[in-house]
């Protein structure tokens, strides 16, 4: 089960919404072994795509050497998906390279009603998992 803050989860559609109609994506950093994401960190879509996302190489490498001297790992990855369900693509699953990680998806395709959804994923398979929103 993923459990994060109101804030945190408020911080990851806005996000989603304000990238729309491309996919928007980045990363809550947390403290190491913990499972408990802290810090958000919204990262550039290199793609500038609606139906793609690649974190920019020079970001992405600065980003996990800065975690790696707080002592953080990713906790969650997001992004979204601008036109279907919050499921992850085959191209999502075959991407995904962080298996400690939950990977949150969320959907923008009706932005009065953003979908919300968080997976695991660990060599190739998808399992769906619960959200716990924690009280500020």
């Amino acid at each position: 089960m993923l459990t994060i803050s109101a804030e945190l989860r408020s911080k990851i559609v806005a996000h989603a919404l304000a990238d729309h109609p491309d996919e928007a994506c980045g990363v809550i950093a947390g403290p190491a072994g913990s499972d408990r994401p802290e810090r958000f960190i919204p990262m550039l879509n290199a793609e500038r795509s609606p139906t793609f996302y690649r974190f920019d190489s020079m970001e992405h490498f600065r980003i996990w050497r800065d975690m790696d001297d707080r002592d953080e790992e990713p906790v969650v990855i997001y992004h979204s998906h601008t036109a279907t369900e919050a499921y992850p693509s085959r191209t999502d699953i075959s991407l995904a390279s962080e298996p400690g990680a939950h990977y949150v998806l969320v959907s923008t395709r009706d932005a009065d009603r953003p979908e919300f959804r968080s997976f695991r994923i660990f060599d190739g398979k998808v399992t769906e998992e619960d959200v716990r929103v924690a009280p500020e």
